[in-house]
This record gives structure tokens, sequence and C-alpha cells, in this order.
């Protein structure tokens, strides 16, 4: 199972092509952990929620600590939404949009992810 996430909206009829990156073995990320990669010169954060291949990825920088810890944090969820808390200062962000659950005016920006032959591969834009 895989989880596509959206980078940003693209504009209606406009479709953006992805350079899909091979990041790790989902057997890599413990289940309810997250672990950082260097795709493409940016540190993202690969989030395993849970058991199933299911996969999120969202940057590993924190706006609030400005550090690179996120992939580093508390895995969870609240109210049924998978979510990861800073190691730092505990501010929660959507796996799935990036949102701040403790701020919404902070988004961390999110990647496309799919799982293919037991591989996590990240959608980059080329």
């Amino acid at each position: 199972m895989s989880v596509a996430l959206q980078i940003e909206p693209a504009a209606p009829g406009l479709a953006v092509e992805l350079d899909w990156r091979d990041a790790c073995a989902v057997a890599d990320i413990p289940a309810g952990c997250g672990v950082a990669a260097l795709l493409c010169g940016r540190q993202i954060a690969l989030v395993r929620p849970g058991e199933a291949e299911t996969v999120f990825a969202l940057s590993n920088y924190d706006p609030f600590s400005e550090a690179f810890v996120i992939a580093r944090g508390i895995v969870g969820d609240r109210a049924g939404r998978p979510k990861i808390a800073s190691p730092i200062y505990k501010q929660s962000f959507d796996l799935e949009t990036g949102r701040c659950l403790d701020d919404p005016s902070v988004r961390l920006p999110v990647y496309p992810v799919r799982v293919r032959d037991g591989r996590v591969e990240v959608g980059m834009r080329p």
C-alpha cells in the first residue's frame, strides 16, 4: 500500500511529472517511527505510522526550533489523523497535509510517496 501526497496543488488541467527517487526499504523504517533521507539536496522525514507499508514524506525541518529533527519526532494520531510531534518543542504536524495542528498558519512541505517491491520512492519535481 502506498500513500500519495501532493507537494502543492497544480493548476487545473496541468499534469505535473515527478522524478521518483528511491529512498530506502520499507523495512528500514521501524513501525511507529521516522527516518531522515537526503533526496535532491532536501532533508525528508519518512514516517511509517504502523505495521503496514503506509509511509508519509514531509520536510525534516522544524520551523519552530529551526533544526532538521522532524524524523526523530513522536508518531501518533490526533482525532484519528496520523501525526508526528517535533522532538524539540512538541508541535504536532499532520502527516498527510504537513499542517501544524498547534498553529494552523504553519505547514511543512509534503511529498508524494509510493511503495514498490518493498522500496519507498519519493516523488520530486524535476
